[in-house]
Order: C-alpha cells, then sequence, then structure tokens
C-alpha cells in the first residue's frame, strides 16, 4: 500500500507542471479535431473533383494518425514543454499558444486549399505577404549572395568552391 501512496505522489509532482500547460492549450484540444474533420470533408471533396480514387480505409487512418497517434499530440507535448522550458523562466506565458497558432494555421491552410480545390479554384498562400514588406527589409540583409570569380574560386579564401 505504501509503495502505491508514493508512486502517486511522485507521478503527481512529476506531471502537474505538464497538465498545467495543458490546461492553457485547452481550446486547441477542441479546435483541432473540428479542423481536421474540415480537413477530411473539404479533402475528399477536392478528390472527387480532381477524379483520383477515394479509399476510405486511408483518408481515415490519415486523419487519425493526424489527431491521435503523432501529429498534434506531439505539436501539443512539444508546445506544453517550451512553455515550461522556455516560457516560465522568460517570462512568455504564450509562447505553446504561438505554437499551436502556427500548427492551427497549417491545419487551416490544407482546409482552405482543400476547399476553394473543391469549388474549381486554385489558389496558394504566401506566408511572406503575411508579415509585411518591413519583415522583408529586415531579413534582406542578413544573407547576401557571394559572387565567385572567372576561375571558380571564393574571393576571400581562394579556394575553390565544391
Amino acid at each position: 500500500m505504501q509503495e502505491r501512496n508514493l508512486i502517486g505522489g511522485f507521478m503527481a509532482v512529476t506531471l502537474s507542471p505538464i497538465l498545467e500547460q495543458f490546461y492553457s492549450l485547452r481550446y486547441f484540444f477542441l479546435l483541432l479535431p473540428i479542423l481536421l474533420a474540415a480537413d477530411l470533408l473539404f479533402g475528399i471533396k477536392a478528390a472527387v473533383v480532381r477524379k483520383e480514387r477515394i479509399k476510405r480505409s486511408r483518408a481515415v487512418k490519415r486523419t487519425l494518425n493526424k489527431f491521435v497517434v503523432v501529429d498534434y499530440v506531439c505539436w501539443l507535448l512539444l508546445a506544453g514543454a517550451l512553455g515550461l522550458v522556455f516560457g516560465e523562466p522568460f517570462h512568455i506565458p504564450i509562447l505553446p499558444i504561438i505554437v499551436m497558432a502556427i500548427v492551427v494555421s497549417i491545419e487551416l491552410e490544407s482546409c482552405v486549399v482543400n476547399y476553394f480545390e473543391y469549388k474549381g479554384k486554385k489558389v496558394k498562400f504566401n506566408w511572406r505577404k503575411l508579415f509585411g514588406k518591413k519583415g522583408e527589409e529586415m531579413l534582406g540583409g542578413i544573407i547576401e549572395e557571394v559572387p565567385l570569380d572567372q576561375k571558380g574560386k571564393d574571393d576571400e579564401t581562394g579556394t575553390a568552391a565544391q
């Protein structure tokens, strides 16, 4: 009896911070199944428009794999872990929510693309336009292309580029 109390107390102390992080992500637990169901529905309708053969087992398996097995459970765990490791010490309580907002936006993009493909329109998201010209200008000076001279040697080191 004493061992069970010790193990239960250890698990409660160990898992309580993780459960607190999941509490801040509770709305994503509700939002993700809705987005996955919409993605499944519009994905099937888009496949009909493309005249692809639809296998229900594969569609359901991919959807369940996204939510239950791998994808979103791992993202939720990662968001919670980032909240514990970086969010609390640096006083950024919104960090897990930012991570999950990125994941939700990717799934939302899939839903929107499938929806418009079902309606007969081809759309593509350009994420750089979301951040505008200022972000592009800030990143513009960070990476610059270094031209090679005529002999195929690097200007600074004098070694041949490989």
